[in-house]
């Protein structure tokens, strides 16, 4: 309210000054005829839409793992980026608890920050992709074609990698840059360390050694 009232104070003020000066500039100064000019022209600028240019933005919320949070998105959209985000979270993750979600999402962007693996979203999800089960993410090469059978959940799914591409995603996997679901357990399981079980996920950082080691 007190925003408002300073809001419209403001425009009021705008408006009372620029009628003054319009009527006390005399035509004979110099640069008179240009300030005239000006001064009709902001004259003709509605108030209401002095209104608009000074209101206050509006603040996106902060994610919560929560499904009114996530009811409350709009229509999620993007770019290529966006898409392979979208769709890795859709056949890897759409039947997990949102946080879970998230916690896939940024293993992905974590990846796309590493120079241990490509530089780009669809560049991680796609690695490896060309020969039967030797890729990153197997939706991606388990020879099952990669169809959206479910809108619903892709939309879901959508506004959790539009999110995490705005940066407005809580970090959850402290620097993991890999996972497995609770129903395998690959052998890098074991030596990795893991940071977090969010879901059915369970969440590693590598442990890479260095030639000094």
């Amino acid at each position: 309210m007190r925003f408002l009232f300073k809001t419209a104070t403001l425009v009021a003020a705008i408006t009372f000054f620029a009628a003054a000066a319009s009527a006390e500039a005399p035509a004979t100064e110099p640069n008179g005829a240009l300030r005239e000019a000006e001064l009709r022209g902001l004259n003709t600028v509605p108030t209401a839409r002095f209104a608009g240019l000074l209101s206050a933005p509006e603040v996106a919320k902060p994610v919560s793992f929560s499904r009114s949070w996530l009811a409350a998105q709009p229509v999620p959209s993007g770019g290529a980026q966006w898409r392979c985000l979208a769709e890795a979270l859709y056949f890897e993750a759409r039947g997990e608890t949102l946080k879970g979600q998230f916690a896939v999402a940024e293993v992905i962007m974590n990846r796309v920050k590493s120079t241990r693996f490509p530089n780009t979203i669809c560049g991680v999800i796609n690695q490896g992709t060309g020969r039967k089960y030797q890729c990153q993410f197997t939706y991606t090469c388990d020879g099952n074609p990669e169809k959206i059978h479910e809108p619903a959940a892709y939309t879901s799914v959508g506004k959790v990698a539009r999110a995490e591409l705005d940066g407005r995603a809580p970090a959850v996997t402290s620097g993991a840059t890999h996972y497995h679901t609770t129903a395998v357990r690959p052998k890098w399981s074991r030596v990795y360390s893991r940071t977090a079980a969010i879901g059915v996920h369970l969440i590693y950082r590598h442990t890479y050694r260095t030639a000094k080691n």
